[in-house]
């Protein structure tokens, strides 16, 4: 890793901190590794990544209905589904610095870190397993769901019964799961705690890849719409070493985190899946889950495209494409720049002096209840710009002493810096207008 490297996620990390994104799970007590806690902005930009991702999948669509299962699931849905065999990394240690790697980020025998030997690999499961009930033995052991996706198997024949939904439609599902990852690590990117937004696309067989092309096309075009650079997105195909055992084929979904090891690290993965879950769960559980078309009075069980991504993933690839630091008439600022529709404040209120603001709270009290603002009275105007700049928000509204008589406020756009002076009274339809529809290139 680069000094550069290194440098910009400590910036960034900083910031996250500072301006309330992310804090460390604990940290007066040291702090839990690879655990973390939502700030005040955090939770609005996670909110507004959610909303996006579920207003894309499916509010607008007719073929896509959602869903939110239990967190502990019945641990036989695991046993069928092969996590309960499978779901384990084979790890060694270095016996001189004591570092821990995964098996298959190893070349050679020697530590990538200090050149020492290495053990010989070891298995870790990666399931959080607890007790359920008053007996702590194996009769009352369940485990924290490691992915959302199976229950959506599980509940594939409730959902089509209740929903009557016909082929080719998907389920969606987002949500907290848990893997028990021996190397967590790069802030939010990994973690034993996460959260997922997953979609399970149930199609005919001969018509997967067909909707396997659609759907990594779509969630392409989300990403973008996001604000994110297209020149730090790209697809990769899995070769067949790569592939899991349930999937016939397999992109991700990959950004250019600065700490990945080849420049590129995933986003999303979307994958055919074949038929493999639902045939697991039949098998394991006895059950018909296969569709039946009412029509041509047919049984199907029908192939699976997934579209599987992490909120985390998401919500760092969004910091770190927005963060930039530049000069300004000779002075520094760093900017978030965040789309507008993400950016957890879309304006600032500001009176230019302390003098003005019951005048200024005024203002603010009408456009309070529309969309999420803040009020900053601390320091000089200058150093309040540049603390929204900081933030993400992309619209300050400043209150001078000609506010009194003209009754007009000057909104400034964050990354242009372009002002336009506007009537007090129309506020509230030119800050949703440029909320819905960027500043005018022009201005006014």
């Amino acid at each position: 890793m680069t000094a550069d490297i290194t440098d910009l996620m400590k910036k960034l990390v900083s910031l996250c901190k500072r301006r309330g994104y992310v804090f460390q799970s604990g940290e007066i007590y040291g702090g839990l590794q690879s655990s973390w806690d939502y700030g005040p902005l955090g939770i609005e930009l996670k909110k507004n990544i959610e909303n996006s991702w579920w207003n894309f999948m499916v509010t607008t669509r007719p073929d896509v209905v959602g869903m939110d299962s239990a967190i502990i699931t019945h641990p036989d849905v695991w046993k069928a589904s092969g996590h309960l065999k499978n779901f384990h990394d084979p790890m060694v240690d270095c016996m001189k610095c004591k570092s821990r790697f995964r098996l298959d980020h190893i070349k050679g025998d020697t530590c990538p870190e200090c050149g020492g030997p290495l053990t010989e690999p070891r298995d870790f499961g990666l399931m959080f397993k607890t007790q359920m009930g008053a007996l702590e033995d194996d009769s009352s052991t369940v485990y924290l769901r490691p992915e959302t996706c199976q229950p959506i198997f599980v509940n594939f024949r409730n959902i089509v019964n209740a929903t009557r939904q016909k082929l080719p439609f998907g389920i969606a599902q987002m949500g907290k799961a848990f893997r028990n990852e021996i190397t967590a690590r790069n802030f939010i990117f990994r973690s034993r705690e996460f959260e997922q937004m997953e979609m399970e696309f149930f199609c005919l067989p001969e018509e997967a890849e067909k909707w396997f092309e659609f759907w990594l096309d779509e969630r392409m075009k989300w990403y973008y719409g996001l604000g994110i650079k297209s020149r730090n997105l790209r697809t990769r195909r899995h070769d067949d070493s790569e592939l899991a055992h349930y999937a016939s084929s397999c992109f991700d979904i990959e950004y250019t985190f600065p700490f990945a090891t080849d420049g590129w690290g995933e986003l999303e993965g979307v994958a055919n899946r074949t038929d493999y879950d639902l045939k697991a769960h039949i098998e394991g559980s006895g059950q018909d889950l296969s569709y039946h078309d009412q029509i041509s009075n047919t049984k199907t069980v029908p192939y699976v495209i997934e579209s599987s991504g992490g909120i985390g993933r998401t919500m760092l690839a969004v910091l770190l494409d927005a963060y930039r630091e530049e000069e300004v008439e000779g002075r520094e600022r760093v900017v978030l720049g965040l789309h507008r529709n993400l950016a957890p404040i879309k304006a600032a209120v500001l009176p230019l002096s302390k003098k003005l603001s019951e005048n200024a709270m005024e203002v603010f009290d009408t456009i309070r209840p529309l969309f999420p603002v803040t009020f900053d009275v601390t320091g000089s105007i200058g150093k309040r710009y540049r603390r929204m700049d900081e933030a993400g928000t992309p619209f300050c509204v400043t209150y001078d002493f000609d506010s009194l008589d003209d009754k007009k406020v000057t909104i400034r756009e964050r990354d242009s810096l372009e002002q336009m002076r506007i009537p007090i009274e129309t506020l509230a339809d030119k800050l949703k207008d440029l909320i819905d529809n960027g500043w005018p290139e022009e201005g006014i």
